[in-house]
């Protein structure tokens, strides 16, 4: 018996191969000079690149470690713990 999980959950398929081509679309299918500009803007304010490419597309804001401390601690404060 196969134990791995599905990718799409436990309750049915529903949208997940169109969640997962937008998904896709979002973060891969970026310009390599966006994709450079985002990834060095991330690290200067201890993101990561995932998280800040989110903020943009969840909020339409882009992000500056002055005017946004308060919004980047609270996004480091949703990370997983890692052990």
């Amino acid at each position: 018996m196969n134990d791995s999980p599905r990718p799409w959950g436990d309750n049915g398929i529903g949208n997940y191969f169109e969640w997962k081509a937008a998904s896709e679309k979002a973060f891969n299918d970026v310009p390599y000079d966006i994709a450079v500009m985002r990834a060095r803007r991330a690290e200067a304010m201890g993101l990561t690149y995932r998280e800040y490419t989110l903020e943009i597309l969840e909020r339409g804001r882009y992000l500056s470690a002055d005017a946004d401390a308060e919004r980047i601690a609270e996004i480091k404060r949703r990370r997983p713990i890692r052990y």
